[in-house]
């Protein structure tokens, strides 16, 4: 599609560049930007339209006869009627509506959108227009100035896009109509728009500048609580996403009983399996609502929450096979409301951390609105993940949308705000040393220099380190080692005694007849490696 786009912006500047007195400057043969968003909403929905004619023609010929509208008319009716479905465009039948349509679907128009807005924003060179980054040291003013400009280029090249878009996506709806199937044109238009607008916007502001950059256009606040929101939401959906996986692995026999019970064929089978993955995001989300505490229904008077379940007639679509039995629900299930304070705790973390506040009341109201923020968004994937299909009992299918606002608002709101207001706590105690520690550092310097300069006139001792207490003394018994009196120990008066014992030897007279040997009972004690030795007990103190 891309391809195609570039094709129609180059033509028109080589065309122009040809023609006498024509200047082929880029500023003057720019195409304006609602032309740029016209030609990417029309490229976007041939696209999409091509895309879905085909899947809708592969069916239509496996299928039975008389399954979809005869000839190639009634083919591309369908498609149509489809592209509608993936925009969560409702149908009115004989006898209710249809709401329940695949989220998975929506993902299809979304990339081509996305894409487009691309090629719009390059087409109509927004980057050149406002480019993400300023010279630094530029003054705040002028910074804030620029962010609010590029806020407005955003939401422009937004409308350039879902404006043309709905229109023709409203022209579409006209044609799809059948004698069973009416798309309602309200829903249409405002769904189209929508979309396409987000999609639009999103493009346009990854073009100015990187994902960074993207965020940094928001004031830092609300830069904060959207943060903070997608944290809580993706910890919710990853939840969810691994609560449906467990429940296909323990009930895949049942699933695979469905399947075969519908016996679809080769090529139905393939359309089977691709339903199923469509409407998995309406499963992660009917999760979502399970975790959350209201539940879902599957019809009228239905029931599966944490607290108990209880099913009626369910549709034959095996992926619903991974529903639990009717009856009471295991303790441990019960552990997955935790999983709701666990994301509004990690919610609360990033907003404080995002944007934290001088003031120690104002952190649990800013992690709060993190947690109300994230019911919205939670109440808004239950409404388009649920609703009726045709009448009847089944007139009430999917999670309320209401219950699911509120339980999630009340559960990650009250954890978000204990979180944020510790770990604001933290933050700002953090932030109170180090402006302590910085001016204590030049005190400390000081005194590390006047302690230098008076070792050296002798007013202090050079060394710093505390002299060790003498051993006997008491209060130092436990931490100073008791000496050892050794045969080899040296004292003060060990070179005198040496000495005198030299002098002594070096007189002593040959041994005559009548001298006999000195007697070994005698203790000579002028010396001090002999004698007696008193010693202290160091404890006795301890002992009195």
């Amino acid at each position: 599609m891309t391809a195609i786009l570039d094709q129609l912006r180059a033509a028109p500047r080589s065309v122009l560049g040809r023609l006498p007195g024509v200047s082929s400057d880029d500023d003057e043969t720019r195409r304006p930007l609602p032309v740029s968003g016209m030609l990417a909403a029309a490229a976007t929905l041939g696209v999409g339209l091509a895309a879905l004619t085909t899947l809708t023609l592969v069916g239509w010929i496996a299928a039975p006869r008389g399954t979809l509208e005869a000839g190639l008319p009634g083919v591309f009716r369908t498609a149509a009627q489809l592209w509608l479905a993936a925009h969560h465009a409702g149908f009115a039948i004989p006898g209710g509506r249809v709401g329940l349509l695949p989220l998975g679907l929506m993902l299809l128009p979304a990339v081509l959108l996305y894409r487009a807005a691309r090629w719009m924003a390059r087409d109509a060179d927004l980057r050149l227009r406002l480019p993400a980054r300023l010279p630094k040291n530029s003054p705040k003013a002028q910074a804030g100035a620029r962010r609010r400009a590029q806020l407005v280029l955003v939401v422009q090249a937004g409308v350039s896009l879902a404006a043309p878009y709905a229109l023709l996506a409203g022209l579409i709806a006209v044609v799809a109509r059948n004698e069973i199937t009416q798309p309602f044109l309200g829903e249409t238009l405002f769904s189209h728009f929508v979309l396409a607008f987000l999609a639009g916007s999103l493009a346009t502001a990854r073009m100015i500048g990187p994902w960074r950059v993207m965020l940094r256009l928001l004031p830092e606040r609300v830069r904060a609580l959207t943060v903070g929101t997608a944290v809580a939401t993706a910890v919710l959906l990853v939840a969810g996403l691994a609560l449906v996986l467990v429940a296909i692995v323990l009930n895949f026999g049942q699933i695979q009983e469905l399947s075969s019970v519908l016996s679809p064929g080769f090529v139905g089978g393939v359309l089977l399996l691709l339903l199923q993955l469509l409407y998995a995001l309406n499963a992660v989300v009917w999760a979502l609502s399970y975790i959350a505490g209201p539940g879902f229904a599957i019809g009228a008077d239905t029931l599966v929450a944490p607290t108990g379940v209880q099913l009626g007639t369910v549709p034959s679509l095996p992926l619903l096979g991974a529903l639990p039995e009717s009856g009471t629900v295991p303790a441990l299930m019960m552990a997955v409301i935790a999983l709701p304070f666990a994301a509004g705790a990690v919610a609360g973390v990033m907003v404080a951390r995002i944007s934290p506040s001088p003031s120690y009341e104002a952190a649990p109201l800013w992690g709060f609105l993190s947690g109300v923020s994230t019911g919205v968004v939670a109440g808004v994937l239950a409404a388009l993940s649920g609703g009726p299909i045709g009448g009847g009992k089944l007139a009430t299918v999917g999670p309320s949308p209401w219950e699911v606002a509120l339980s999630v608002a009340l559960e990650v709101g009250v954890a978000a705000g204990i979180s944020a207001g510790v770990t604001n706590l933290l933050l700002l105690n953090k932030r109170a040393r180090t402006p302590l520690d910085k001016a204590a550092a030049p005190v400390r310097k000081a005194g590390a220099a006047l302690a230098k300069a008076a070792s050296k006139v002798g007013l202090a001792e050079s060394d710093p380190r505390p002299l060790p207490g003498h051993w006997m003394d008491a209060t130092e018994a436990d931490t100073q080692e008791i000496p050892v009196i050794r045969d080899d120990w040296q004292d003060e008066h060990a070179s005198a005694a040496a000495e005198t014992l030299a002098q002594s030897r070096s007189r002593v007279p040959e041994p005559g007849p009548d001298t006999r040997p000195p007697r070994k009972d005698i203790v000579d004690e002028s010396d001090d490696r002999g004698g007696h030795v008193i010693y202290v007990d160091p404890y006795a103190w301890d002992r009195d």
